[in-house]
């Protein structure tokens, strides 16, 4: 099966170093890796310092805002383009595990899981040593995160809690990309933006597999609790999200931002932030900007969809949501 790994990139050289070096140790190599640069013109120079080989293609940012949903969408475009028939999303953030693509392509192949979308179990690394990470014995210290399944490995579980999702490692095939119809790129800047995708995907009816033994490895680098230098964003695309499928997408920030009086909420709850709080908070050692300045209309998120489906979707969907967004750990830069 025609794999294509999928990567978007702005400003994190040593992990995407990682990350290649874990493709290249990996047991069934992709056909195809696409990296999408955000406004980061050193990538081209990393891969190749570092023999790898993939397709870079540069994206801008308009603004200040990374358009990290757009950049996958462009990279998913730019794979489908050259043939793939497996779109695998990782992480920059995230070094494969040798058995990732295999895994992700034994489970896609299978007539149970082909159509459905496919996420694998995420290990958060301590910092490393002075030497770096040791790619090769990274598989002995699997120890998934503890808010998302982690099947044992060789299984797969079906799930119907589509806000687990998030897109640090995720597969599917084109045939079921297309029938989810990729990101929403409304959203600017951090945030929203991956839970958005786990509803179009349930909304489209498309079945949620965690598979066991696609394992990934996410590097450490600092954040903050809550991540108050995302302050506008969180709660401008929280906003957005909430106009989209009628609950609120990363509520444990937001209310942790109501404690520490940075937000207020309205009579009809919509979050605003206080006009003492600066819109644009200093960043901490990882900023992460995000999505594009020119925010479309907020669509009817699946205009096709049962109203009976989209309704159990929704209310499940908001009897977990803030317990899962206290419990994820501050997101990556791209």
């Amino acid at each position: 099966m025609n794999t294509a790994v999928i990567t978007v990139v702005h400003g994190r050289t040593t992990h995407l170093r990682n990350l290649l070096r874990g493709l290249q140790s990996s047991h069934q190599p992709p056909e195809q890796h696409v990296i999408v640069a955000v406004e980061d013109p050193t990538v081209t120079d990393t891969v190749a310092d570092c023999g790898a080989h993939a397709t870079v293609v540069p994206c801008r940012a308009p603004g200040i805002h990374l358009p990290v949903a757009h950049a996958r969408n462009v990279g998913a475009r730019t794979a489908l383009g050259e043939g793939a028939e497996l779109l695998m999303f990782l992480d920059v953030d995230c070094i494969p595990a040798p058995s990732l693509i295999g895994r992700y392509r034994e489970v896609a192949a299978q007539r149970a899981h082909r159509d459905a979308l496919l996420c694998g179990p995420v290990t958060y690394l301590p910092p490393c040593g002075p030497d770096g990470y040791d790619i090769a014995g990274l598989d002995a210290h699997a120890d998934p995160h503890p808010a998302r399944p982690a099947p044992p490995d060789g299984t797969v579980i079906t799930s119907t809690t589509y806000e687990l999702f998030w897109s640090l490692s995720f597969a599917l095939t084109a045939s079921t990309w297309r029938r989810i119809g990729g990101f929403w790129p409304g959203y600017r800047g951090y945030g929203a933006e991956d839970t958005d995708f786990g509803q179009l995907a349930a909304a489209s009816g498309v079945p949620l597999r965690w598979v066991g033994g696609a394992h990934a490895f996410h590097q450490h680098h600092p954040v903050s609790d809550p991540p108050v230098e995302h302050l506008a964003d969180i709660v401008r695309n929280a906003t957005l999200f909430h106009q989209r499928w009628g609950w609120w997408p990363m509520a444990g920030w937001l209310d942790q931002f109501d404690k520490l009086a940075l937000i207020y909420r309205d009579q009809q709850g919509r979050p605003h932030v206080k006009t003492h709080a600066p819109s644009s908070l200093p960043h901490g050692p990882n900023p992460t900007p995000s999505t594009s300045d020119d925010t479309p209309p907020v669509p009817c998120p699946a205009a096709g969809t049962p109203a009976a489906s989209l309704s159990a979707v929704v209310a499940k969907a908001a009897d977990t949501t803030a317990t899962l967004e206290k419990e994820r750990p501050c997101r990556k830069d791209a």
